[in-house]
């Protein structure tokens, strides 16, 4: 599955179970790591914990494993690797204290999701 793909289903697959404030950041060309990290947020932590959920499944769904899953047992910040698109699911507090837009501000913003 190609990266572009592979975004619209992890935010479509957050927009199902009602995520807030997706934020997509195109990271090409400034790390080798992935290609766009998806940033969201719950209303709670079993919320922040079935956002990820969705999106595991919904990949497996495609035939795309996750690399990697961190933080799903604390549900504050689960960060969930697919390898060209990285996904960043917290709690509101959480990710206003990390502030990964502030971060990566000088990446293109491709917006949030639901205003193209």
């Amino acid at each position: 599955m190609q990266a572009e793909q592979l975004k619209e289903l992890v935010v479509g697959a957050l927009e199902d179970v009602k995520a807030q404030d997706v934020s997509i950041i195109d990271v090409r060309g400034r790390t080798s790591v992935t290609d766009y990290m998806v940033l969201a947020s719950g209303t709670s932590n079993r919320h922040v914990k079935s956002l990820a959920d969705s999106v595991l499944s919904e990949a497996r769904e495609q035939g795309v494993r996750a690399s990697n899953v961190e933080g799903a047992n604390a549900s504050d910040w689960i960060l969930v690797d697919l390898g060209d698109v990285v996904v960043h699911v917290m709690m509101p507090a959480t990710r206003e204290f990390y502030d990964l837009e502030r971060l990566w501000r000088d990446a293109p913003d491709l917006g949030v999701a639901g205003s193209e």
